[in-house]
């Protein structure tokens, strides 16, 4: 199957307000970007006093602002809401948006954050069963009339799911690298498989795991975009990529192994990293900037590395 290029931002949404977020996401739209992901967490790892929208009201408010802009939480935690509950949100900020929701979905794991607000942190097979039983019912709900489900965590009875999502089917992004159970969640339930940023150079082997799933599960790979979380440091030449080096090690330096999970160099430096990872099968890039996406870096991006990755992925 053919596929286009796409990239989106990926932008955790601490230590920013409104008319920040707002103004971020109108730039990357005239920019030319593809998507926007924020994430679902209620507060930062380790700074629990900044301020931090919650995701899906965030991308609500997002919905109205933008014309183009598909959005999406990279990933929503299933743990967090009821699946049915997810489904009838799923539908409503699709048709808000005319069409332009992504629905990404994972098993959770920020453990303190579970804690935090109460919610039952469950050994990882629970959680992976749960989002497995989770994507059974919000693709019942999703693909018309009333679905009725009964599972070992969940049960619905005849829930309706009206008024229906403009995209039918509405795509579905599945997060995570497990190759066991999570990777025949995506075979059976996914439109986007999306990598994190640790996992990402297993992508070429994993990819070949998945596959095998789709067969066993009757499923056609070539149906699932490969998808990968890319951290990006960015400069116009060695000086300034030098200075954003350093930058991204206070922003993001907590979360992200800056020596082994980034991309760094200049925009030609950048083109060549990402289209050796669409040599392994990757079409989908969801970017996270060391300085956050500041103005010059989004740009840098979007107006060289972008056209530049386009032409040589259609060379390829």
């Amino acid at each position: 199957m053919t596929r286009d290029l796409t990239f989106s931002l990926f932008l955790p949404q601490a230590a920013t307000d409104w008319p920040a977020l707002r103004a971020k996401a109108l730039l990357i739209e005239q920019q030319g970007w593809d998507g926007l992901w924020l994430v679902d967490h209620f507060f930062a790892g380790g700074s629990r006093g900044l301020d931090f929208f919650e995701g899906w009201t965030a991308l609500s408010a997002l919905a109205e602002a933008t014309d183009r802009l598909r959005l999406g939480l990279l990933v929503s935690c299933n743990s967090y809401r009821n699946p049915a509950l997810v489904a009838k949100m799923a539908c409503t900020l699709d048709r808000i948006s005319d069409g332009r929701l992504e629905l990404g979905m994972g098993s959770g794991w920020m453990e303190e954050e579970y804690l935090a607000y109460g919610f039952e942190f469950a050994g990882v097979r629970e959680r992976l069963d749960r989002l497995d039983e989770g994507l059974e019912i919000i693709r019942g709900m999703l693909s018309g009339g009333s679905t009725t489900f009964e599972g070992r965590y969940y049960k619905v009875l005849d829930a309706p799911c009206e008024p229906r999502p403009v995209q039918e089917p509405l795509p579905i992004t599945v997060g995570g690298a497990g190759e066991k159970v999570l990777l025949r969640i995506v075979a059976r339930h996914a439109t986007r498989w999306n990598c994190p940023m640790p996992e990402a150079p297993e992508i070429p082997r994993l990819r070949k795991v998945l596959e095998a799933h789709c067969r066993e599960v009757g499923r056609d790979p070539d149906e699932i975009t490969i998808s990968e979380q890319t951290a990006v440091i960015i400069g116009r030449d060695e000086k300034q990529v030098a200075e954003k080096l350093e930058l991204a090690k206070l922003m993001i330096g907590g979360f992200v192994d800056i020596e082994t999970m980034t991309v760094v160099g200049t925009p030609d430096q950048v083109t060549e990293s990402l289209l050796a990872k669409t040599r392994g099968g990757v079409t989908d890039f969801t970017v996270l900037f060391g300085d956050f996406g500041e103005a010059d870096s989004l740009e840098l991006f979007s107006e060289q590395v972008v056209p530049a990755l386009r032409e040589g992925f259609a060379s390829i």
